[in-house]
């Protein structure tokens, strides 16, 4: 979870929610962003005891995360970015990780020399999104400078941007020779992303993915619509699951969901008049699943 550090140190409770965990979220990886360092390296210290590893967030090019000289924005501050890294590092006795982009994109490219910094005051493993603050998720991400990245330090490099399918990812690692790969926007609405990827790799069997494994009948005489509204819905249906272990079911986050869970699929504007109605949690939660039933 993606969270303030300063307002964790004022035990803000809004804040201090997001940092719930629970014995099935193994590792537990809290992302922290800020623009004080003492702020990040004391929000890291009292984690540490949660935590598996703390995440260092200097990636994000929100608006409301950048005009407190936080996230991507330090990139233009690449002293402060290092030295808060340091900070953290030495105040934890867990990994510390970081995740930037390319630069602020005035003027050239840093984010391989903050890496070789980052490396050098005990930083264990990095992702580089291949994007500027200026780009935001606009143009193309480019491996070309992950690579160098990659060539550049000891530590794993995890590559991150454009990566949406087992295509690209493929493409990617053989591109960039990343330890790993990040996926963010292109598992909105489509968590099967993951097991799909790890299928074109070579990593599990297409049969193990429980979306066909729990289907009845031959999933290969489906169409590719009726296969996605298969997949979405048993996706659906875990994260409702899930949500009722955890979190609890949460209106506003379902149907945030629900809009991105059906997005593209024939009929999805029916999904808003699901929303419209007036229909408690469990209500809405089956009637999506229905809507994903339907094809």
């Amino acid at each position: 979870e993606f969270t303030n550090s300063t307002a964790l140190t004022r035990d803000a409770a809004m804040s201090w929610r997001k940092m719930e965990t629970c014995d099935d979220e193994n590792p537990f990886i809290p992302q922290i962003f800020g623009g004080v360092i003492d702020d990040m390296a004391l929000a890291a210290e009292l984690l540490e005891d949660t935590a598996d590893l703390i995440d260092l967030n200097f990636g994000c090019p929100a608006p409301k995360v950048t005009k407190i000289c936080a996230g991507a924005a330090l990139m233009g501050e690449p002293q402060n970015l290092i030295s808060m890294c340091e900070a953290v590092v030495d105040r934890v006795n867990i990994p510390v990780t970081a995740k930037m982009r390319l630069g602020t994109g005035q003027g050239n490219f840093n984010a391989k020399e903050i890496c070789e910094e980052l490396e050098q005051v005990g930083i264990q493993r990095l992702c580089v999104h291949g994007r500027t603050l200026r780009q935001r998720y606009s143009g193309v991400a480019d491996w070309d400078y992950i690579t160098e990245v990659v060539d550049s330090v000891d530590v794993p490099v995890i590559a991150n941007g454009d990566v949406v399918d087992a295509k690209t990812a493929q493409s990617c690692l053989s591109q960039t020779h990343a330890a790993g790969l990040m996926v963010g926007r292109g598992a909105i609405g489509r968590p099967s992303v993951f097991g799909e990827i790890k299928v074109g790799l070579g990593w599990m069997e297409r049969e193990e993915l429980p979306w066909i494994a729990a289907h009845d009948g031959d999933w290969d005489s489906l169409s590719y619509v009726a296969q996605q509204f298969a997949t979405r819905r048993w996706c659906w249906n875990r994260y409702i699951e899930l949500a009722r272990e955890t979190t609890g079911l949460n209106i506003k986050s379902m149907r945030g969901h629900a809009v991105s869970f059906t997005k593209g699929l024939p009929s999805a504007k029916k999904i808003r008049n699901i929303m419209h109605g007036k229909q408690s949690r469990e209500e809405f939660a089956q009637a999506t699943s229905d809507f994903l039933a339907s094809n």
